[in-house]
């Protein structure tokens, strides 16, 4: 098993394997059958690109140290028996798979629609009972629900279609499953990050075909450690904040006619903005396009810069990403809890703390969750200390890029 290469290289490769034996053993007490193998897919970090895949923008992302991870073994019958630790163990019928409204939000609909969308580009299910355990937090930004899609997925790939589909493929499916079981109007980009491993320059101008720029570096090697804080928010309740993102971006693209703000000229966006400011009556909406167009440049600049190694003019863009998400995207606190605003206090603390050096922005789709910094390694021990003072004992995480795709690795 490549520890290093799933977890990083100061993992501790003797944590890291008895935590899949005793998965194993877990699987014993709980089936009564020996596992037959162990998967793993990692959760994923938004390095820039903050809410624009879904309008067919741009991204850069990375695989983290922080996965999901199943023990498996096949059954004779059509029937997924899921247990994901900590939670109560579901069944779900796969001779159904037909959209259950009542499933809308649920590991279910996830699992259900994930194998519709094998069945549709004419690949093949299968029954299997699987234990779950994960290190991607709940509600953390961490894309733990798109872990769970690829994860799925990938075991559908490995047990009953020889791995005929690739992990873009995967990723697919889960955004597919995503959008019409659960009910969650997500882009691509969390499932695309969490398949396929390392730190990712991702362009959705095709979503179905996305172009993915594998970029090779490791912060640490520059003096930073990529550290995320934990504000005590969750995501769970949060789907309608989230879904009024990409349709009032779109509804701007259709003023002109598009479907997607990617379809919209830029410079006809800006010399028109009275009249589609007149047109919408949603002021929101214009400073989110305003954010769109302004994010996609920023990320071909951030990927320019790690490919150049110049982590200086990276970080600087980092926090021009973060700063356009509190006053353009607006996605750093609900608006009907204004009273609720834990990621805003911890990038006041963070920017205090760093003084001009690093960086910090919003971690993923936002409202509530997480924030990341770069932060000087000499100053993480100290940095830990100071958020714990507001947010708690355990709420720093430092992220290592995991280098491997979502994978069978027994």
């Amino acid at each position: 098993m490549d520890i290093a290469g799933l977890y990083g290289r100061k993992a501790d490769a003797a944590k890291a394997e008895a935590r899949f034996k005793d998965l194993e053993k877990q699987h014993f007490e709980l089936f009564n059958k020996e596992s037959e193998c162990l998967f793993s897919t990692s959760g994923r970090t938004e390095l820039g690109g903050n809410h624009t895949d879904h309008n067919l923008g741009l991204v850069i992302a990375g695989s983290i140290n922080l996965d999901t991870i199943a023990s498996v073994h096949r059954t004779n019958d059509k029937k997924v028996v899921f247990a994901s630790e900590g939670y109560k163990t579901i069944e779900v019928d796969l001779s159904n798979l037909e959209i259950n409204k009542s499933e809308a939000e649920t590991t279910s609909a996830l699992i259900r629609g994930v194998a519709n969308s094998i069945v549709r580009r004419g690949g093949k299910i299968g029954g299997f009972c699987a234990n779950v355990r994960s290190s991607v937090f709940k509600g953390s930004g961490l894309s733990s629900s798109a872990a769970v899609e690829v994860l799925v997925g990938t075991i559908f790939n490995s047990l009953f279609n020889d791995n005929r589909f690739s992990t873009t493929e995967i990723a697919i499916m889960g955004q597919e499953a995503e959008n019409n079981y659960f009910g969650k109007p997500s882009g691509l980009m969390d499932q695309v990050a969490c398949a396929n491993g390392g730190i990712v320059g991702i362009d959705f101008k095709d979503p179905k075909n996305p172009v993915i720029s594998p970029v090779a570096i490791d912060f640490s090697d520059y003096g930073y450690d990529l550290v995320i804080t934990t504000t005590g928010g969750n995501h769970a309740d949060l789907t309608s904040d989230y879904a009024s993102i990409p349709q009032e971006m779109k509804a701007v693209a259709a003023y002109f006619g598009k479907t997607a703000l990617r379809e919209v000229d830029e410079q006809d966006f800006y010399e028109n903005i009275a009249k589609v400011r007149e047109k919408l009556g949603n002021d929101r909406a214009v400073l989110r396009a305003i954010h769109f167009f302004e994010e996609n440049v920023r990320v071909k600049a951030m990927i320019k810069a790690l490919e150049e190694k110049d982590i200086e003019t990276y970080l600087k863009k980092v926090n021009e990403s973060g700063r356009s998400s509190f006053c353009y995207l607006q996605n750093i606190f609900s608006p009907h809890s204004p009273d609720q605003q834990g990621i805003s206090l911890a990038l006041a603390m963070t920017e205090k703390f760093l003084s001009g050096k690093g960086a910090q922005r919003i971690q993923g789709g936002g409202f509530a969750g997480t924030i990341e910094a770069y932060v000087p390694c000499e100053m993480t021990d100290e940095y830990f200390k100071y958020m714990a003072k507001v947010f708690g004992p355990g709420c720093c995480t430092v992220l290592a890029i995991r280098n491997k795709s979502t994978m069978r690795v027994k």
